[in-house]
């Protein structure tokens, strides 16, 4: 069965033209001042958002803020302890399930975000190993 697309987007930007399946809200924090009412996501996983401490130094809380490429080697660090979630999504986008990974309003930038990191890794677990590796 060919699979679905795995989608990336803000909470906050406006519904997009093509079907967003289920939306995940992958961040540490839960979006302050959004009432129930308002949430724009159908779950929350905040397991597959930053640490605390990686949040804060990504956003230079309390220190200088950490570089890029230091961001993504620890995060990455950090989702090898989220095997099994990361898995239970790839599960779910091979059974044809079409997800959007939802982050902060203050992540404008995609390519620089945890949640573009995330559907790779997502992707890569649908990827059956190579056996000759």
């Amino acid at each position: 069965m060919a699979t679905q697309p795995i989608h990336t987007r803000r909470w906050n930007d406006p519904p997009a033209a093509a079907d967003e399946g289920t939306r995940i809200l992958v961040t540490r924090y839960r979006p302050r001042g959004v009432a129930k009412a308002d949430e724009t996501w159908d779950e929350w996983d905040p397991a597959l958002g930053p640490s605390k401490e990686l949040h804060a130094a990504a956003y230079g809380k309390g220190m200088l803020a950490i570089p890029w490429e230091t961001y993504r080697t620890l995060y990455l660090r950090e989702m090898r302890l989220q095997k099994d979630r990361i898995a239970a999504l790839a599960k779910r986008v091979a059974a044809g399930e079409t997800l959007t990974l939802i982050c902060s309003s203050a992540c404008d930038r995609e390519s620089r975000c945890h949640r573009s990191l995330l559907r790779e890794l997502i992707e890569k677990a649908l990827t059956p190993p190579d056996p000759t590796d």
